[in-house]
């Protein structure tokens, strides 16, 4: 996380100085906040239908912002304008957000953030062709780090003796070592697939991150 957030910091770093707005820095600081709750509670739901979860979310931001725009007198956009920013919606809102709900339910919040935290490394690899930016050597030092920490987190092995508590739940699951229940005549056929089921407690010790059957607290 360290060695992610510092390469985000140096990839956006402009030496050249200039004025800092404390109110905008204190806007984006709530901004990253509230994202970070918003992560977390989508966590919670990451068990669900990533596409339903993801329906919502969209149709309340949507409207919510759609809302402001008219409420702070701004006009509605031409068709064309429209069909962009709708295809921009479907691709980088819809479907960005049914993958990292996909990714907050195998990885957890806290991991999914360290790696969606590489973006930045991803944009400024394509403004070179997109918009003929040239790379300055703090960017290089900035790609570096983003590297490391990405690759720190894809090496981790974090493996301990662990209890599960009994649990019923319904998710999409194939039948793995956290997965060893009956099925009854109205239970879908094949795997994956989803069903309410039962888990019965279970201890036992295995590398693991923290998704729907890792929640537990470690000691100190």
């Amino acid at each position: 996380l360290a060695l992610v957030l510092a390469g985000a910091a140096v990839l956006t770093l402009d030496p050249t100085g200039g004025a800092t707005d404390p109110l905008g820095v204190l806007a984006v600081a709530g901004a990253c906040l509230l994202w970070a709750a918003d992560n977390n509670l989508t966590q919670r739901l990451s068990g669900k239908d990533p596409v339903a979860v993801t329906r919502v979310k969209c149709l309340v931001a949507g409207a919510t912002n759609l809302g402001l725009a008219i409420a702070l007198g701004h006009a509605l956009p031409g068709a064309g304008a429209a069909a962009a920013a709708a295809v921009v919606g479907l691709l980088a809102y819809g479907v960005g957000l049914v993958l990292a709900t996909l990714a907050m339910r195998a990885l957890g919040a806290a991991r999914h953030a360290v790696f969606f935290a590489s973006a930045p490394f991803v944009g400024a690899l394509a403004s070179v062709p997109l918009l003929g930016e040239t790379p300055r050597p703090l960017d290089a030092v900035g790609m570096v780090l983003l590297a490391a920490g990405v690759a720190v987190l894809l090496r981790e092995a974090h493996d301990h003796e662990h209890a599960h508590a009994a649990l019923e739940h319904d998710h999409r699951h194939v039948h793995d070592a956290h997965h060893r229940h009956p099925h009854g005549p109205d239970d879908p056929p094949g795997e994956p697939h989803a069903h309410p089921h039962h888990h019965a407690p279970l201890v036992h010790a295995h590398p693991h991150v923290s998704d729907a059957h890792h929640r537990h607290d470690h000691p100190a």
